[in-house]
């Protein structure tokens, strides 16, 4: 007879099973939402590089699937949605959140004016039971700069201003890296903030070349509205990369 602790080991072989619940099963869980706005010169078509993701959190115990039928919109547009459950990932079993998420064209958002982000999961019934609304987050984000010309040139040992906009809001924490053009890896450069303005002063050992300055900042996003799960947080992010060049 096989003893007990083979068989518990031969009970753990297969598939685990997912669970399927419905959108009035959630209100247990938790909503994470990010939203992510890259305008990066190397690769400005990233996949995901211009999105809003909204992800449930894990069940407590086991793995659940949203059941069929369930749609998800920005807005009034479609989102895609991934359903979760259990999936094979590197020959092991993982257990797949439910998340929707939808790519935004930063063209458009550039020309529109600054709305509520506003999320509802429908079920097959027509019922809104989950929603979501994120204020302003339905925004295009910039750094700019300012002062006199357009800062493709900076020189060494001076002081540059760029801002966050839209200027209504605040960024939590601002990064700002230099690479030189070749070079393996970037250099940090410090900041000052002033609300929705930073400052750094090129080193004076930056060497004279070609330049990729990338600043990045995020701060909490505002959720107006949550129904429907037990509780909604989020981080709006945002990046720019200007091509600048270095001079004496």
């Amino acid at each position: 007879m096989p003893s007990l602790a083979v068989l518990g080991l031969l009970a753990g072989c297969g598939r685990t099973p997912t669970t399927p619940v419905s959108l009035g099963d959630l209100s247990t869980r938790t909503i994470t939402y990010a939203l992510v706005d890259i305008d990066s010169l190397e690769s400005p078509d990233a996949a995901g590089s211009h999105r809003f993701t909204v992800t449930l959190s894990q069940a407590d115990d086991g793995c659940t699937r949203l059941v069929d039928g369930v749609t998800a919109t920005f807005n009034g547009q479609p989102m895609k949605l991934e359903p979760g459950g259990v999936s094979d990932s590197g020959g092991r079993e993982t257990c797949d959140p439910t998340r929707a998420w939808f790519d935004f064209d930063p063209a458009v958002w550039d020309s529109e004016p600054i709305e509520d982000a506003r999320i509802f999961f429908q079920g097959q019934d027509g019922s809104r039971s989950l929603s979501l609304i994120v204020q302003s987050a339905k925004a295009k984000r910039h750094f700019t700069f300012q002062g006199a010309g357009t800062g493709a040139t900076l020189r060494q040992g001076q002081t540059y201003t760029y801002r966050w906009e839209p200027v209504e809001e605040t960024p939590d924490t601002v990064n700002a890296s230099l690479l030189r053009e070749g070079g393996r890896a970037p250099g940090t450069l410090q900041l000052t903030q002033d609300g929705s303005n930073v400052s750094f002063t090129l080193p004076q050992a930056t060497p004279v070349a070609n330049h990729l300055l990338t600043l990045s900042g995020s701060l909490p996003g505002l959720a107006l509205e949550c129904v429907g799960v037990a509780g909604c947080e989020g981080t709006i992010f945002h990046s720019t990369d200007f091509q600048v060049a270095v001079a004496p």
